[in-house]
């Protein structure tokens, strides 16, 4: 076998398969973690990406003591991971700076936006594509189950680690490789089954806002979410939250599975010692991810007797932060007249946050255009939409043409329209009737379409375009217009 770059992407890929729904956790998987006295687990579906990880970690060679030695800050929540995440991997990398600890960060978020290897970075840079290679191909040597076809009906462990759980061993892998100082990582959706839940002694543990996303797998209510997120705090670990939207029900449910393991879970507002005027912290919800990313890095230099955040890393952390896809401005190279405004919200909640976010961009005499495109099951496509436009409405932001696309790379038939497409036209005509819809099957043609109506402007008016609603779209979008 060629042990290249996309061998080994083909690999990772064809280990996401569908499988079979199971009504509950497993035996298995319930004596591997601490389910809290007095609670009664939540359903999930399918079997949970903590299934497995322990014993693959061994036979990559690593164990337990070697994934603790990492001194890891563990991430979960709905909305605000992955800034999350990158506001505290810069803070330390600004802290190693100045004093030399960290010497070297690593940092595991999911999913990535253009490239698979964003997943795992190391002070703050993607691996590149040599070591990515190199370190998923020794995990191939010791599993050998990556070796042969993947089948559903084979034992958990028998048929290997699926699409997921494979990325969070390579990231463990690199990192140890690599001897990282600090690492990072961001759960997939969940919190308690997560394949990431398989860190046992995290030195901080951090929630970001939460909400109503994943229903079908970590609902239905609020308080079964919030159940899962909290799975991650653990026993001697710092216990730290956002302020939740969801108040007193959501932060009761994290208060009681913290002090299940006897922590106390601390609640960070927005920190003052982030000024408010500085791009990198709009808008608002950036502040927020950024104030808890400080108390976690804090927290763990803290533990570690490593000093201090001074100003200057403080400063220094958000002016080198960068999260492209969250509320991303671009300028057209090709039409000065011409704005992109991509964010990847994908849920209800973050679509009314790049609403408003668009809102206060908007000039009320451009030409506005909306690119929208969603991966889930039509139901949830509709619901957010209809978020979508609801709160563009609210804010009193016109939308001149709206551009529904697929994700295909390339348009199947020139022109077709989808189900899909007439249901979405119907929904966002009824919530904003004088937009002109149009259907464009790839993204490309949704991109080229959308410079089309902003050349048939000239300079008579500017052109403002906001393209959200997975991160499948504005990752691709982005490569276009930021080749």
């Amino acid at each position: 076998m060629d042990r290249t770059y996309e061998r080994a992407i083909e690999t990772i890929d064809s280990r996401n398969r569908v499988r079979r729904p199971d009504p509950r956790p497993t035996d298995a998987v319930r004596s591997k973690v601490a389910v809290s006295p007095g609670y009664t687990a939540p359903s999930v579906r399918g079997n949970p990406g903590l299934l497995g990880m322990a014993e693959w970690l061994q036979q990559i060679g690593h164990s337990a003591d070697e994934v603790n030695n990492l001194k890891i800050i563990h991430v979960a929540g709905t909305k605000g991971k992955g800034s999350t995440c990158s506001f505290a991997e810069s803070f330390l990398r600004a802290h190693g700076k100045r004093t030399r600890y960290p010497a070297k960060t690593g940092m595991y978020t999911s999913p990535h936006l253009i490239y698979p290897e964003e997943r795992i970075r190391l002070n703050g840079v993607p691996i590149d594509r040599s070591q990515f290679a190199t370190y998923f191909f020794e995990l191939w040597d010791r599993l050998p189950q990556l070796q042969s076809v993947y089948d559903s009906s084979k034992g958990v462990v028998e048929r290997g680690p699926r699409t997921l759980q494979l990325y969070a061993l390579l990231a463990f892998h690199v990192f140890i490789r690599e001897e990282v100082q600090v690492a990072i990582f961001e759960t997939h959706s969940g919190g308690e089954y997560d394949a990431t839940n398989v860190i046992e002694r995290p030195v901080v543990t951090a929630v970001t806002t939460l909400g109503m996303d994943h229903i079908s797998t970590l609902g239905p209510t609020i308080e079964n979410i919030a159940w899962h997120k909290a799975g991650i705090f653990k026993s001697g670990a710092a216990a730290l939250s956002t302020t939740q939207d969801g108040g007193s029900t959501v932060e009761r449910v994290l208060n009681e599975r913290a002090a299940a393991r006897g922590e106390a879970v601390r609640f960070v507002g927005n920190d003052d010692r982030l000024s408010a005027g500085m791009r990198q912290l709009e808008p608002a919800v950036q502040r927020q991810n950024a104030s808890l990313a400080l108390a976690a890095a804090e927290a763990l230099l803290d533990d570690r007797g490593a000093g201090e955040l001074d100003p200057s890393d403080i400063r220094s952390g958000v002016e080198q932060w960068s999260w492209p896809g969250r509320f991303q401005i671009v300028r057209d190279i090709r039409n000065e007249h011409c704005t992109w405004y991509l964010d990847a919200a994908h849920n209800d909640m973050s679509v009314v946050i790049a609403a408003r976010w668009f809102a206060t961009q908007a000039a009320r005499e451009a030409v506005t255009i909306l690119i929208f495109s969603h991966i889930n099951e039509l139901r949830d496509s509709v619901a957010l939409l209809k978020s979508l436009a609801t709160a563009l409405r609210n804010t009193e932001v016109r939308i001149d043409h709206v551009v529904f696309t697929s994700y295909d790379k390339m348009p199947t038939k020139e022109g077709a329209s989808t189900e899909n497409d007439d249901l979405l036209r119907e929904v966002w005509h009824g919530l904003q009737p004088n937009t002109r819809g149009w259907w464009e099957p790839s993204i490309d043609g949704a991109v080229n379409r959308t410079r089309s109506i902003a050349a048939a402007n000239g300079d008579r008016a500017q052109t403002q375009v906001l393209i959200t609603g997975s991160q499948h779209l504005v990752g691709p979008a982005l490569n276009i217009l930021q080749p």
